[in-house]
């Protein structure tokens, strides 16, 4: 039986090996189109009323930084072998960090380790998210892992200004107002926005919208013949862009500003003004106008741009771009006060902070000591030695 099994499957071999020398050689694969270039012939889909159709739930969250780090690249773009080295490396920092924490090292091994990480190289930033009490560390983060791609393109930079940083202001512009909301305790109206629930940190929700680095880089988007919501995952807010209409002149300045749209070819333009000056954009707010488009450029891409001018401010327009790619999911709820103790806790901090400074203040000040005595001069009366 043995012998019978091993001619068996000998002769299958045999006759696999001469099946495949007969066949006629594979046909090489065709290498899958780049999603971030538009095809040759491909025609972008259309709304039931024939308007461009960019509906659907969409992410951003990317490695590529809002600004161009000149540690990694002093290029606008970096090589397809660059991008893929960068996003390996990240990966396996990343892997690193979420490894089980060895509960036999004490608090500062453990510090002393992660500050030597390779995740901190890339990010020093995480070491605040992270490292301050009640901070995330990177189990409960999504920041991306992708370097983006636009137009072919992997970009070092979300900017798209010649270095890749923000512009410089003009001469007499006016400097950035107010003081950063960090470091401000008195009541919870002056706290930020992100700590009050209102509206997302990292300006996700915009305008620009723009990936904060971190998590919920979410969106859905849903269009009607006379307007197009989005909806912004972090924190569950819905900018309505109204179409073919006008910018209220009414002086009311509502969260997220005052979005008009209207419909060039295949592109949705968005134009915004009357943005709130808590939610001022590289220290303009009073004149901003943010121009942004949004242009499917295949099936699985949305190419994002927008335009920044300020003429109390810049001397010219500047901004970005980035591609949106479908998120393998749907948008929950973003449910942020429901059990939310940070800004009670935030409070409370600086309330016991006051009173210890004020129970300083009113101790009275320490005596000083009396100098001690002088030792008597050698041979004096009274003394051993004396006379």
């Amino acid at each position: 039986m043995r012998r019978l099994l091993a001619v068996t499957v000998g002769t299958l071999a045999l006759l696999g090996a001469a099946q495949a020398l007969a066949a006629p050689a594979a046909t090489p694969a065709k290498e899958a189109p780049d999603p971030t270039i538009r095809a040759k012939g491909w025609t972008p889909p259309k709304t039931a009323w024939g308007r461009p159709d960019i509906s659907g739930q969409w992410s951003n969250a990317t490695l590529t930084p809002m600004t161009r780090n000149p540690r990694i690249s002093d290029k606008s773009s970096l090589t397809p072998a660059e991008a893929k080295a960068m996003e390996k490396v990240w990966a396996t920092a990343l892997a690193e960090a979420d490894a089980p924490t060895d509960q036999k090292k004490t608090t500062e091994q453990i510090q002393a380790e992660t500050s030597k990480s390779e995740l901190l190289k890339i990010r020093p930033d995480f070491a605040a998210a992270g490292g301050d009490v009640g901070g995330y560390n990177t189990f409960w983060i999504d920041p991306g892992t992708h370097i983006m791609e636009v137009n072919g393109q992997f970009r070092s930079s979300i900017l798209t200004t010649a270095n890749g940083q923000f512009p410089p202001r003009k001469k007499g512009a006016p400097a950035p107002s107010g003081q950063g909301y960090r470091d401000l305790y008195d009541s919870y109206e002056v706290r930020g926005l992100g700590d009050r629930c209102i509206m997302g940190f990292g300006r996700n929700a915009g305008p620009p919208m723009l990936p904060n680095g971190y998590y919920n880089n979410n969106y859905q988007i849903v269009q009607t013949p006379d307007a197009v919501v989005i909806d912004v995952e972090l924190i569950h807010d819905a900018r309505i862009v109204r179409l073919n209409s006008q910018h209220r002149t009414d002086g009311v300045r509502p969260w997220m500003g005052d979005s008009i749209g209207w419909y060039e070819g295949e592109t949705l333009v968005v134009e915004t003004t009357n943005i709130p000056e808590r939610q001022a954009f590289s220290g303009s707010w009073k004149n901003l106008k943010i121009t942004e488009r949004f242009t499917r450029v295949s099936p699985t891409r949305l190419t994002y741009s927008f335009q920044a001018e300020d003429p109390d401010m810049w001397d010219a327009p500047w901004g970005g771009e980035y591609n949106f790619y479908p998120l393998h999911g749907i948008v929950y709820e973003y449910a942020c006060h429901e059990g939310n103790y940070a800004l009670p806790a935030i409070l409370a901090g600086a309330r016991h902070a006051e009173q210890l400074a004020a129970q300083a203040a009113a101790k009275p000040a320490p005596t000083a000591a009396p100098a001690p005595a002088a030792p008597p001069a050698a041979g004096a009366k009274g003394k051993p030695g004396a006379d």
